[in-house]
């Protein structure tokens, strides 16, 4: 299969899954398929899938992925010995983890096409990711709490795995236990992927986004708490600040000056 068969293929199975969808036509164009193929992934709830579905999906993903272009972290210069700063596509970048900012419920952002983090790391993982993180969070037994973090393998992406966290939501005015909580965020993640032997992760600017954590004092703790974790514990871990518009990245610039 080529690109465009495997994606009438994956659509044509999700359409056939809910009876509201199957009388529903495929859009002639290649930007309407891939907006309703990425539609369609996101508003499947946790749930079996057939193994031919997976193969074709996986391969239409890695393809996908692969014509983005993928960055190995380890061709980046750091800004400091063990730290990075990079602006770009968190779902193209090969290290060991990836940080996904997700909510409590921690199965992913179910709002068709929309441009968070959650979203977008659960469109290019793979319905699987969806179905792991359901599957963890049955076996808890209640939401996450705020500045807690879970693992997961990272299925299509290029890093290993995607540790996921729930950054604090500031919706008035910014407060001490907001502070605590995004810090508990940093050493959650790093604490998590240390247990399991990642040597980098990538942290995305967690609470910056519709959590509404302003950006600038979210980035001095994101790099006050990853130094000091390095500093306290000796971890040669690796770590990424990745970034995505240009605002973002002029605020960590100045940060490592």
């Amino acid at each position: 299969m080529n690109q465009t068969e495997r994606r009438e293929y994956l659509l044509r199975a999700l359409l056939a899954e809910r009876q509201q969808y199957r009388e529903m036509a495929i859009p002639a164009d290649e930007y309407g398929q891939r907006r309703l193929l990425r539609s369609l992934m996101n508003v499947r709830m946790p749930g079996k899938i057939g193994e031919d579905f997976l193969n074709v999906q996986d391969e239409y993903l890695k393809e996908a992925i692969r014509e983005k272009g993928v960055t190995d972290y380890t061709a980046l210069k750091p800004v400091e010995p063990g730290l990075y700063l990079w602006q770009g596509d968190i779902t193209t970048l090969k290290c060991g983890a990836i940080v996904n900012a997700a909510n409590s419920g921690m199965t992913g952002c179910y709002q068709p096409c929309h441009s968070c983090i959650d979203n977008c790391i659960h469109t290019y993982a793979g319905v699987q990711l969806r179905n792991t993180c359901a599957d963890m969070m049955k076996k808890q037994g209640f939401d996450e709490p705020t500045g807690g973090a879970k693992i997961t393998p990272a299925y299509n992406l290029p890093c290993e795995y995607v540790i996921h966290t729930v950054g604090p939501i500031v919706s008035g005015r910014l407060n001490e236990t907001h502070k605590k909580q995004l810090a508990s965020c940093y050493r959650s993640c790093l604490e998590i992927a240390e247990e399991n032997g990642v040597g980098s992760i990538a942290f995305c600017c967690i609470s910056t986004g519709v959590f509404g954590f302003p950006k600038r004092e979210a980035a001095r703790i994101a790099v006050r708490t990853v130094k000091e974790f390095r500093e306290k514990t000796g971890s040669k871990i690796e770590v990424i600040f990745n970034v995505f518009g240009d605002e973002d990245y002029e605020i960590y610039r100045e940060l490592f000056r």
